[in-house]
């Protein structure tokens, strides 16, 4: 149940990111403003991931999972029905508000299961993501008008609607994830269950006392850095398809679908096995050192041919190297400090997100390569920073 709550929230989440820049676009931003408004939504998780998770800890998950959902709604709904910058910059800082819930579902994930299961699980919850990276661009694509202001869906409405809905322009897949994320709240309000392991309400421990813990201080640089590289590609790639290949917002949609399709492929089926025969430790150095190799091959592709390899050989090291940094930080934790512990380790990955588009748009300007080259070379410098980490066993018995 939760996975499927998981699921419908990014399912909303994914419809926004390929549409967002062509929203922006459409309104004369330019690289660098269109770095800034990416960076607003994860400022703002940033700040709220710990206090989400610490609330968790103290008044439950699931009225915590509740209220973020719905707010996510009421964002979106803003961002759908924005016609200016500023109401851009409104919806993202609410989302990003109420889109810190994600180490809320980690923190649920790691009451329900065994230590020694834990990688698995989280590699589903990875695989939410994938599921969520295939289903929302692929209708956000759908849903957006193309560069020369047709709109591809116009077959599939009837002529009164159509001309109704249409004039919202890259609105609509904004409402339908507001729609969406509303359903979800009724939903999740049946659904989802308290966990049993989570009767005790302890108060739980603020973002510093968590990171006095090497360990999990070690964990959270590595998912800043690792953030910080996933947001150079995630930021520019649609007015890097613009400029290069001259691709609509409903063509870049469908490659970041093939991209989760590989991605949730690899966390959802192949992460078990391979944790088991290579260790948490090592899945991640694999994982980090493919991610470096391609995100600098990108930009100097020759054709959309080319392009698609190396970014389908970065989503592959992606779904390899996420799960097992998630799972060493939640052996950190101890019951009580679920909460904060994953809220903290997902404010560190929202850091990165604050910085990451805002440096991405202003390396672009300069160097249409730069963004790309600075995520390979920030995707090394995580590779060195786990080659520390311990195996998965020396965590469970500190």
């Amino acid at each position: 149940m939760l996975f499927a709550v998981i699921i419908i929230d990014l399912i909303g989440f994914g419809i926004v990111v390929p549409i967002l820049p062509y929203y922006a676009k459409s309104l004369g931003t330019s690289p660098t403003t269109l770095g800034l408004l990416l960076a607003a939504y994860p400022a703002f998780q940033f700040i709220f991931s710990p206090i989400w998770g610490r609330l968790s800890d103290r008044v439950g998950r699931k009225p915590v999972m509740l209220t973020t959902i719905l707010g996510s709604a009421g964002a979106l709904t803003l961002l759908g029905l924005s016609d200016s910058l500023l109401g851009l910059f409104a919806g993202r800082i609410l989302g990003g508000v109420f889109g810190a819930n994600i180490s809320v579902a980690t923190a649920y994930v790691t009451d329900v299961t065994r230590e020694d299961e834990r990688t698995r699980w989280m590699g589903m919850v990875g695989a939410c993501f994938g599921v969520g990276f295939v289903l929302g661009p692929a209708l956000g694509g759908l849903l957006a008008p193309n560069l020369d202001g047709s709109w591809p869906a116009s077959a599939f409405f009837g002529t009164t609607l159509a001309a109704h809905i249409e004039p919202f322009g890259y609105g609509i897949p904004m409402l339908l994830a507001a729609a969406m994320a509303a359903i979800n709240f009724a939903f999740a309000s049946w659904a989802l269950v308290e966990p049993d392991r989570h009767a005790n309400r302890d108060p739980g421990v603020g973002r510093l006392e968590v990171l006095r813990d090497p360990e999990v201080r070690r964990l959270c640089t590595i998912n800043l850095i690792f953030s910080l590289a996933v947001t150079q590609l995630e930021s520019i790639f649609a007015y890097f398809m613009i400029d290069r290949f001259q691709f609509d917002a409903m063509r870049v949609a469908f490659i970041l679908v093939g991209m989760a399709v590989l991605l949730g492929g690899v966390q959802g089926g192949a992460i078990r096995p391979l944790a088991a025969r290579f260790g948490e430790r090592n899945l991640a150095l694999g994982g980090f050192a493919l991610m470096a190799v391609s995100l600098f091959a990108v930009p100097f592709m020759p054709t959309v041919g080319w392009t698609l390899l190396p970014l389908a050989l970065s989503a592959i090291g992606r779904g390899i190297g996420q799960p097992p940094i998630l799972s060493l930080v939640s052996m950190t934790a101890a019951p009580a400090e679920r909460g904060s512990v994953m809220g903290t380790f997902q404010s560190s990955a929202s850091l990165g997100r604050v910085f990451g588009p805002a440096a991405a748009g202003a390396l672009y300007a300069l160097y249409q390569a730069g963004p790309f080259v600075l995520a390979a070379g920030l995707m090394c410098g995580a590779w060195l920073i786990a080659i520390a980490l311990p195996k998965a066993r020396e965590f469970q018995a500190s």
